[in-house]
């Protein structure tokens, strides 16, 4: 447990981390450095975490962007360590070795949306907002909006996300593959735990695996990529829980994973 702006708990194998920065939830330097501390301390806590999800507290936004006040006085040098300090720190989170579930709760806008776009799940509440509208402050996405909003929906769509600003309601962001599920405001909570609970049933060597693969295989040219893939299904041959896999098939019983 991390005290701050951004907490977690813990439900069996579940870590449910939760942004409070009221009243928007605002990206606020002390709630960049609380996100690190939270993800590093389930890094720490591995062996006992095997889904994570990441939402805001309260209904009105998971995150509504960046806390504008800093960009009043901000220098170019000042950005650029901004910027690279968070960018580390954001694929800590999208190269976590368990599976990440972003339950969208309201507005999701410029930086948290670019940080929803570094977990693995999005499931949105029907009433969120989501957008990069950071053109209307002269500025672009610089926290990764202009390189994973085009892989996830396409060049073209993101394109007009970002050159309009606009905000995509929740079914349009599902629509275009930006979010995964919508659900109301009352279920996202038990939508998401219940969508970390499969996960949680499988076996972890395997979603590491699988994790892996999309991810780093989707920059590399497809040979590449297949290369990787063919690594990694090797790698998991001969494991306990290979093994057990095949054997509660053929056995038709559940299969009782071990993370060996």
């Amino acid at each position: 447990m991390v005290d701050g702006k951004v907490t977690y708990r813990t439900e069996g194998s579940i870590a449910v981390v939760e942004i409070n920065n009221p009243p928007m939830n605002t990206l606020a330097e002390d709630v960049r450095d609380d996100i690190a501390r939270v993800f590093d301390e389930l890094d720490e806590k591995k062996d006992e975490i095997k889904v994570v999800i990441l939402t805001g507290a309260g209904e009105k936004a998971f995150i509504a962007g960046a806390d504008i006040r800093v960009f009043t006085d901000i220098t170019r040098e000042s950005a650029r360590l901004r910027l690279k300090s968070w960018r580390l720190r954001q694929l800590r989170i999208e190269n976590f070795e368990r599976p990440v579930i972003c339950a969208i709760n309201g507005f999701c806008l410029g930086g948290g949306l670019e940080l929803a776009m570094c977990c693995d799940i999005r499931i949105a509440a029907s009433h969120a907002k989501l957008g990069q509208p950071e053109i209307n402050l002269g500025i672009i996405p610089g926290s990764g909006g202009t390189q994973r909003l085009s892989r996830l929906v396409g060049e073209g769509i993101a394109k007009e996300m970002i050159y309009t600003g606009r905000f995509l309601d929740a079914q349009e962001a599902k629509a275009i593959g930006l979010v995964n599920k919508v659900v109301p405001m009352e279920d996202l909570m038990d939508e998401a735990m219940k969508t970390a609970g499969i996960l949680a049933q499988k076996p972890v060597l395997a979603l590491r695996a699988a994790k892996e693969a999309v991810h780093r295989g989707f920059s590399m040219p497809v040979e590449q990529g297949l290369r990787l893939e063919s690594d990694l299904w090797c790698s998991l041959t001969g494991t306990d829980d290979q093994r057990e896999g095949a054997a509660a098939f053929l056995e038709k019983r559940k299969p009782v994973f071990t993370g060996k």
